[in-house]
């Protein structure tokens, strides 16, 4: 069973990029989860239960940020800070084996391979989630970050698991869209 602290979510909208205002704004919520972490302190083999905590976080906040949105999801993003306790590999049980079919399933699809970021790090300790089409890997334009932190969170104990949407692309893209070889 997931020990839930607490669920935060947000909701970012980009209207201008350095005076220039954009042609459709971009929307990006973002969903966190602060769980205790059962294996704080440990070695222990399986994973099993992080793995089905991150599909439990998807199925219950997904749904939450599609609704934040102003049109459909292109792109997606997830990550995961664990507390000092805790090791990389709990996040990435979070966030890697079951997190991405809620999340797809909430967009309606996705063919690539959801970015992820994941640390061990103190409370107040921001992540770079990384965004990326949901069907394109190779599209530039929607090749993106959103930040986060949160100012109490993880404890030594827990995980921040996190989970970002977005219904456009960087804005002022300048980079192409072919990759150049």
């Amino acid at each position: 069973m997931v020990e839930i602290r607490k669920i935060i979510t947000s909701r970012e909208t980009i209207f201008a990029k350095l005076g220039v205002k954009a042609n459709r704004p971009t929307t990006r919520p973002v969903g966190m989860a602060l769980i205790r972490n059962p294996f704080a302190g440990q070695f222990v083999e399986d994973l099993r239960p992080l793995f089905e905590a991150g599909a439990m976080l998807g199925e219950r906040l997904m749904p939450d940020l599609v609704n934040l949105l102003d049109g459909p999801a292109v792109s997606y993003g997830k990550g995961a800070i664990v507390g000092v306790a805790g090791e990389m590999e709990h996040g990435g049980a979070c966030v890697h084996p079951m997190l991405g079919k809620p999340m797809r399933a909430a967009i309606g699809g996705g063919k690539a391979v959801i970015g992820s970021n994941v640390k061990v790090a103190a409370a107040g300790a921001v992540l770079d989630v990384p965004l990326g089409h949901k069907d394109d890997s190779w599209s530039f334009p929607h090749f993106d970050t959103i930040t986060v932190s949160v100012a109490d969170a993880p404890r030594p104990d827990e995980i921040l698991v996190v989970m970002s949407i977005a219904d456009g692309g960087r804005l002022r893209n300048r980079c192409g869209t072919e990759p150049i070889r």
